[in-house]
């Protein structure tokens, strides 16, 4: 006898009926045509551009970082070789932190999750050999954003590169760091005035850079529901335009530096019922709320990278299929941009021959199964667009109860963002324990198989890097770097300066990571979560 399913809901809880069928001829009928649009037309569900891929691939991304700049550089070169059309850097904890490599708080961490960056020093060997000029890069950086940004710009004169010709991404996005990750230092309020810091500077001088990418990926990947994720990510792109309207930004002068990046998790239909019905809600906001006026204004442009959370250590061969299906949908839903994990990244730091099968992945989507022919192919389809509905109308329910405790900052503060997202983790893991929703090879068919071989980091690094840091520091203009620093505090102690020239010079100075940070923190103080 065939089993049958005994739940029929997405990960988010929405319903799944057994058949869907056109909607009503009275008022329904008409929320579904208009609800849809045209690719490339307000509301945007079908898609930001009119040709979809047929007018451009997607750009291919692989999160990229290990070790010292040096081995991080021949990634990102192997990358490039085989494919890659898009850099992606993934720092070290110690740097996330704005912490130095011969920091006590660094031992044992140095190179381990990601590239180890100290000064300008290690910025001048990560991209040697790379012309920024011709590449997006996008920096997964969020506390010490500004100093990294800083950096890339300093990279890019001694390249000869003018900044008007710089694409790429910096993550910035500190507050779904108070949301979820926990990569904070400094109050609410002074972080995001460093992010609106960094907004308004590529908007006036790097104006091909998207200096925030407003990310739902880490809110999911802490245990957040396809529609948690969604609307607190809206909410921050929300709270960024309010604070830039209120620094005089003009709303149509700000979208085209906002970008997003979302999760592609494992329930195939509301991951793309997600990015649909997140473009529809934000031109929504951007053209009757916020009031901007041009039509590329209104759009959602969005970076996708599959679950990381849904990756298993056993069987780790079945992540190829997990991530193969994500990538999928991530495509169906329209992505701009999209980073396909590693079937070994459950166990370590990808090796060369899994972050190859993983940019393959993305190379054969794009070449031969067709889902880049035409624009939006399941659109229209009964199930998909009810499905659709449902994410736009249950994230902007919680959109609403964010603004009616008085926004992100007061919510945060009340603990709301925490409790949710823990209550949403806790239910997907009592269903897995009372097998209601099954995991191949972890609660269903699991079976012992031999572990692929693993990338270790070798303990040398640390003592390279602490070496290579000593030596920078002794090799500086002290005198130089002292000043640079002291101005920066001065910048920093006014709110009404924007302190981007300010850590320009510095990291000029070659100023250390940690160095800035702490420049920062004498000013800002240190920010402890009561909640």
């Amino acid at each position: 006898m065939m089993e049958c399913r005994s739940i029929p809901q997405t990960l988010s809880g929405l319903p799944v009926d057994s058949v869907y069928g056109p909607p009503d001829n009275g008022e329904g009928a008409g929320r579904y045509e208009s609800q849809i649009g045209d690719p490339g037309h307000f509301p945007f569900t079908r898609g930001i551009s009119v040709g979809g891929y047929r007018s451009k691939l997607w750009t291919m991304r692989q999160f990229c970082g290990h070790g010292t700049a040096g081995q991080t550089n021949r990634r990102l070169k192997y990358l490039l070789h085989h494919g890659e059309t898009g850099l992606s850097v993934a720092f070290d904890l110690p740097t996330l932190m704005g912490i130095d490599s011969d920091d006590r708080q660094a031992e044992g961490e140095v190179g381990k999750e990601g590239v180890a960056i100290d000064t300008l020093r290690d910025f001048e060997i990560l991209f040697d050999g790379i012309e920024l000029k011709n590449v997006s890069t996008s920096m997964t950086i969020n506390l010490p954003a500004v100093t990294l940004f800083s950096m890339y710009l300093k990279i890019a004169e001694k390249q000869g590169a003018p900044w008007n010709r710089i694409r790429g991404t910096c993550q910035t996005d500190i507050l779904k760091e108070f949301i979820a990750q926990n990569e904070y230092l400094y109050p609410p309020e002074p972080s995001i005035r460093l992010v609106c810091d960094l907004i308004a500077f590529a908007a006036d001088n790097v104006p091909r850079y998207f200096p925030v990418s407003i990310s739902g990926y880490h809110i999911r990947e802490a245990g957040a529901s396809a529609v948690e994720e969604l609307a607190f990510t809206l909410a921050n792109g929300r709270e960024y335009v309010r604070r830039m309207a209120g620094r005089g930004y003009d709303p149509d002068r700000v979208a085209r530096h906002l970008s997003f990046f979302f999760d592609i998790h494992n329930y195939f239909f509301e991951e793309i019922a997600k990015l649909r019905a997140g473009r529809r809600l934000w031109a929504k906001f951007m053209k009757d709320e916020a009031g901007a006026k041009r039509e590329t204004s209104w759009l959602l442009p969005m970076h996708c990278q599959t679950a990381g959370v849904s990756l298993t250590a056993q069987q780790p061969l079945n992540n190829i299929v997990r991530t193969t299906y994500q990538a999928m949908a991530a495509v169906l839903g329209g992505t701009q941009s999209l980073h396909t994990n590693s079937y070994d990244e459950a166990l370590c730091l990808p090796t060369e021959e899994a972050v190859r099968t993983a940019l393959r992945t993305q190379q054969i989507i794009a070449h031969e199964s067709g889902l880049a022919d035409t624009v939006d192919p399941f659109g229209g389809s009964y199930y998909l667009e009810r499905l659709t509905d449902q994410m736009e109308d249950e994230a902007m329910k919680i959109i609403r109860e964010i603004e009616s405790m008085g926004g992100i900052v007061p919510a945060l503060n009340r603990g709301y963002f925490h409790r949710r997202i823990a209550e949403s983790a806790y239910r997907y893991e009592v269903e897995m324990a009372e097998g209601k929703r099954r995991v191949a090879g972890v609660n269903a068919y699991a079976v012992d198989v031999k572990r692929p071989k693993i990338l270790k980091i070798s303990s040398n690094v640390e003592r390279s890097q602490k070496a290579s840091l000593t030596r920078v520091k002794k090799e500086r203009d002290q005198a130089k770097a002292a000043e640079a620093l002291e101005r920066l505090r001065q910048a920093a102690s006014d709110d009404k300066t924007n302190v981007i020239p300010f850590v320009l010079e510095a990291v000029s100075a070659y100023a250390s990571v940690g160095e800035i940070t702490r420049a920062f923190q004498d000013v800002f103080g240190t920010y402890r979560m009561t909640q």
